[in-house]
């Protein structure tokens, strides 16, 4: 991809802004693919994590007034929690399929962005935007934006739950055969639960991020971004039949998903196109992880 675009457009594409811009927007949507990419993990789904997202974000800018900014970071972030841990409480003791649940949670979660903000544009006043809570997670450090250190810093929190505990190892067990893990005393559905959980709070937190690097509302906020973070997750290795898949891959996916959108739109490229890009490499991606699934990395491997 790097090379192809330093081919095409590298007085473009090798700049301080646009490298900048990049590697800022992808730190935000890898959170949300990570977050993603354990629920896959789990041999689920979740297509609200857009609208869990927007509608973080706008609480985050709503509560300001009244709880001041750590209290409102602190009521839109249980907020987000509390649409994850009922959206999983639906699947599991419903036994309804999380695809169907997400999808209802992502029209209710977006209905209430549009009664929230009516329309209209909010922004935080400008002792908020100066409060020392709000440039920790949205200024920059050392002209890096802080976003990118959150971002590295949730890889390697996620990456030690998920393979230096005993909680990793039972979201793995589970979405590689929830039977077998039942049988052997994990208890499957608090595992789904937390996997919903963790995936909207890292959305939410996303939301949170992104609104105090620039606070302002709108009603569209959010909106498809839950497709960019599982065409990110599958991309990065996550099988959606679950029990595999990598969080440094979820990063990596949506390097390649923002990369594409961005050099797409220096080319001056139809924004259409960027959406059949992510169609395809979609469809790619899941064809070709599902082949390495059935062997076809040791048939590689041996020359077969």
């Amino acid at each position: 991809m790097l090379i192809a675009f330093t081919l095409v457009d590298f007085s473009g594409w090798w700049t301080k802004p646009t490298i900048s811009n990049v590697v800022h927007f992808t730190s935000l949507l890898a959170i949300l693919a990570m977050g993603q990419a354990l629920v896959i993990l789990s041999k689920e789904i979740d297509l609200s994590v857009g609208a869990v997202y927007g509608l973080t974000g706008i609480s985050f800018i709503y509560l300001q007034p009244i709880l001041g900014v750590p209290g409102s970071v602190i009521g839109s972030l249980a907020i987000a929690m509390l649409c994850g841990w009922v959206q999983g409480f639906a699947v599991v003791k419903g036994r309804l399929p999380s695809m169907i649940v997400t999808l209802g949670g992502l029209f209710a979660f977006r209905g209430i962005i549009y009664v929230l903000t009516g329309g209209s544009v909010h922004s935080f006043p400008v002792e908020a935007q100066n409060h020392w809570l709000t440039q920790l997670l949205g200024g920059e450090f050392m002209g890096i934006k802080v976003a990118i250190i959150w971002m590295l810093l949730v890889l390697l929190i996620l990456s030690a739950l998920l393979w230096t505990t005993r909680f990793g190892n039972r979201l793995l067990a589970t979405g590689g055969d929830a039977d077998s893990a039942l049988s052997r005393g994990i208890r499957t559905d608090r595992v789904k639960m937390a996997a919903f959980t963790l995936c909207a709070s890292l959305a939410g937190f996303s939301g949170i991020l992104t609104l105090a690097d620039e606070p302002q509302t709108h009603v569209t906020i959010g909106e498809l971004l839950e497709l960019d973070a599982i065409a990110a997750a599958v991309i990065g290795g996550c099988l959606l039949t679950g029990g595999r898949g990598s969080l440094v891959g979820a990063v990596l996916g949506a390097l390649i998903l923002v990369s594409f959108r961005y050099e797409l739109i220096a080319l001056g490229a139809p924004s259409s196109w960027y959406i059949t890009f992510v169609g395809a490499l979609l469809i790619a991606s899941v064809i070709f992880n599902q082949w390495l699934a059935r062997g076809g990395g040791l048939w590689l491997i041996q020359g077969k």
